[in-house]
């Protein structure tokens, strides 16, 4: 498998699983640009490819908190039924074209009712888009599974408003929570309660740790407030010294906690300083549950194909990583186990059986 040639038509061809991808930073730039026409947004331009432009350059600054308020004109477009049916159907529909077979999508409620939707008529209506994205796909012969994420925003009020829609939700789609937002100096054991309630009820939740702050971010999620999955967990680098893991590394590897590692991503933030050397590499080769994802595609300009080729390309990666980090994605998604068994062995292995 390894001396197989690795060009981009074959990685666009390999299914793949996504599990970290926000919905409102995942939007085409033309709809962006005829949304706003219709609620009357101003943008920084109103050509699509400039747009697509603007954003992937507005988030090459380094910093996760100026990348961060690049969503405010995605999310301008996302206050109204019509805008949330229409950018949650084409999610689907651009995760399908690029190959992927499962994801995960996220976006926080409390952030699309600043028209006359509530939390959680954004939820119902965003799950009717999915589904008809997801019909949509299944018709034209490239069938995706899509599970939802709610986030409550860290530094905000009604986080555990958002881990109890993610409980009421839990049987139409809603799959798991996450909290987002600015890491630094919003830690996630403020809102333990939700977290607690989460537990309670059975519901899997991720946390977004190890980007713009370090091990006592990842230590927190992990073992004060339980999260099975880490948003990035880019910085547990910081606990390995020349190969050897420190206790937390160790924890965090041994107990299958997966790493949702966003390269593109963590290079505009910060987190990372080139894709030849980004963490995603060795901490794959030391045996963590690395999973490779997009985070945001329009502002980071970006596919699962562009990042698994860029891997390729930079770091020496082969058909049989990329198969590893897909594989072990499902291994993790917050779905049951006969359904990611089943998209492994039906689905992802015989898809890189080449």
């Amino acid at each position: 498998m390894t001396a197989t040639r690795v060009d981009a038509e074959l990685i666009r061809r390999l299914p793949k699983a996504v599990l970290h991808d926000h919905l409102d930073g995942g939007l085409r730039p033309a709809t962006v640009v005829e949304l706003a026409a219709e609620v009357g947004h101003t943008l920084p331009t109103t050509d699509p490819d400039e747009l697509a432009a603007w954003y992937f350059e507005a988030a090459n600054s380094g910093d996760l908190v100026r990348y961060i308020a690049t969503f405010e004109h995605t999310l301008a477009v996302m206050q109204t039924r019509e805008g949330l049916l229409r950018t949650a159907e084409e999610y689907v529909l651009d995760l399908a074209a690029d190959g992927v077979v499962y994801g995960e999508v996220r976006y926080a409620p409390e952030l699309n009712t600043n028209g006359e939707l509530t939390m959680a008529e954004v939820v119902e209506t965003v799950q009717e888009g999915l589904a008809a994205g997801m019909a949509k796909a299944a018709a034209a012969g490239t069938p995706v599974r899509v599970g939802t994420l709610l986030c409550g925003m860290r530094m905000f009020d009604r986080v555990r408003e958002a881990a109890d829609l993610a409980v009421a939700f839990r049987d139409a789609g809603v799959v798991g929570f996450d909290i987002a937002g600015a890491e630094d100096g919003f830690p996630a054991a403020d809102h333990r309660d939700a977290f607690e309630h989460l537990r309670r009820e059975n519901v899997p939740f991720t946390i977004h740790a190890g980007e713009a702050h370090g091990l006592p971010s990842i230590h927190q999620a992990v073992q004060v407030c339980g999260a099975q999955r880490l948003g990035h967990g880019v910085r547990i680098t910081e606990d390995i010294v020349d190969g050897k893991l420190g206790r937390l590394a160790g924890w965090v590897r041994d107990r299958r906690i997966a790493l949702e590692m966003c390269p593109t991503s963590n290079l505009q933030t910060g987190a990372a300083t080139s894709i030849a050397e980004h963490p995603i590499t060795v901490l794959k080769d030391l045996g963590f549950r690395v999973t490779l994802n997009t985070d945001n595609r329009l502002v980071s300009g970006t596919t699962m194909t562009r990042e698994m080729s860029l891997l390729v390309e930079d770091a020496g990666w082969t058909v049989e990583d990329l198969r590893t980090v897909t594989v072990n994605a499902l291994k993790s998604a917050f779905i049951p186990f006969d359904e990611r068994r089943a998209l492994i062995e039906d689905v992802v292995l015989p898809g890189y059986a080449l």
